[in-house]
């Protein structure tokens, strides 16, 4: 019993440190997300989007990119694309952009897994883009997709409205939207983040390294282009089992990179976030299961070819990592320039949130209600936060 419960205190304890290292990056990629959001028009961008060109996907890429990474924020983004008239390929290549392009994760990548991994992330996030609008193109189901955008177009929003964001952004009302879309952005998102860090801390502490060695076949007497292929076919289905989303992938993506898993395997994991069942889910409910099936099953394909190529590509060049950072190099606590950064941008983050009050003040308390954010969502992530406060009780019951 002892030993179980020093177990529960390290996996809280080792939680807390990702998060600790991450937390500034969050602050930071969050204010850049909400002042593209607020000072960049939007609408003239999206009456272009109506045929899948390569000039409206590398707008949409754009778009996708200048957008919140919360997952099930870039699939109701992209239903709006759809319901405007965007074609399919358009929409899909939103929704990868909108989560594997975005500022916020690629700092969080740098920090946790290095360089190579934040360069195959963006290298990824155009390749994903390109397969899977080559996979619709080739298996465009016409009656499939026209049905789930009539679907989509139940419960459509009204349009964006138009402004001058040089005004905008010269105007306390400007800087007030700021503040209010990170607040709302860290609403949409914080349970995710506390699923994802908590089940993170917990797997690099109680899951066996012989169990990941099996699973990936890190120990296999193999071929390493079958170990890649393996570790490329699996990673998706073992994110899929996590439930978590964008942003908690990465911390459990060390733990993976730290017991050997291979450069292929990773980068699949961190794709996978879109095809976790809630996504699809929500994905469902927009267009019907069908269509929510066949998307799923695009981004699969498009999400093992790329991790695929990416590592071909990196083992010609000779950048391949042989493993990502250990979970005791990042969990860790000192007066470094995480705790220096996490203090300026604590003091960031309070700015936003009072500048978001006086939005309220003036516009009126607003409730956003967020898809696919339902009682298991919170349940999970009120769980979560029983099981990191009494984790870290224990963990300081024991050091006494």
């Amino acid at each position: 019993m002892e030993r179980v419960l020093s177990l529960i205190g390290e996996g809280a304890f080792t939680a807390l440190g990702f998060f600790w290292k991450a937390a500034w990056a969050f602050v930071l990629g969050y204010f850049i997300s909400a002042m593209i959001r607020v000072f960049v028009p939007k609408k003239r961008l999206v009456e272009k989007l109506g045929r899948a060109t390569p000039k409206s996907i590398a707008l949409t890429t754009v778009f996708g990119a200048a957008s919140s990474s919360c997952s099930f924020a870039a699939l109701a983004a992209a239903r709006s694309l759809v319901v405007k008239g965007a074609h399919f390929i358009v929409a899909v290549a939103f929704m990868f952009a909108s989560t594997n392009l975005v500022i916020e994760l690629g700092v969080l990548i740098l920090i946790f897994l290095g360089w190579p991994f934040l360069l195959a992330e963006l290298l990824g996030g155009v390749l994903l883009i390109a397969i899977s609008a080559l996979l619709i193109r080739v298996t465009y189901p016409s009656s499939l997709l026209a049905s789930a955008r009539e679907r989509a177009e139940e419960g459509a929003k009204a349009d964006e409205e138009e402004f001058d964001w040089r005004e905008r952004m010269r105007s306390r009302e400007g800087w007030q939207m700021v503040g209010h879309h990170f607040v709302m952005d860290w609403q949409m998102v914080y349970k995710e983040i506390v699923i994802g860090f908590t089940v993170a801390g917990f797997m690099a502490t109680l899951v066996p390294k012989a169990w990941w060695s099996t699973l990936f076949m890190t120990g296999a007497d193999a071929p390493a282009w079958l170990v890649a292929v393996e570790n490329a076919l699996i990673a998706p289905f073992v994110a899929a089992a996590t439930f978590i989303g964008s942003m908690g992938n990465i911390p459990l993506a060390t733990v993976l990179s730290a017991q050997g898993v291979m450069f292929a395997g990773i980068m699949a994991f961190i794709y996978a976030d879109l095809v976790v069942p809630p996504l699809v889910s929500v994905n469902a409910k927009y267009y019907g299961w069908k269509a929510a099936l066949y998307i799923a099953g695009v981004m699969y394909v498009s999400m093992v070819a790329t991790s695929l190529l990416l590592s071909g590509g990196y083992h010609l060049v000779g950048w391949v990592p042989e493993s990502g950072m250990a979970v005791d190099d990042v969990v860790r606590f000192a007066f470094d320039y995480t705790f220096w950064l996490n203090a300026a941008f604590a003091a960031v983050a309070a700015g936003l949130i009072y500048l978001h009050r006086r939005h309220q003040y003036a516009h009126g308390a607003m409730n956003h209600d967020m898809e696919g954010d339902g009682p298991l969502k919170t349940l999970s992530a009120a769980v979560a936060a029983v099981v990191l406060v009494g984790g870290l009780v224990l963990r300081a019951v024991e050091t006494l």
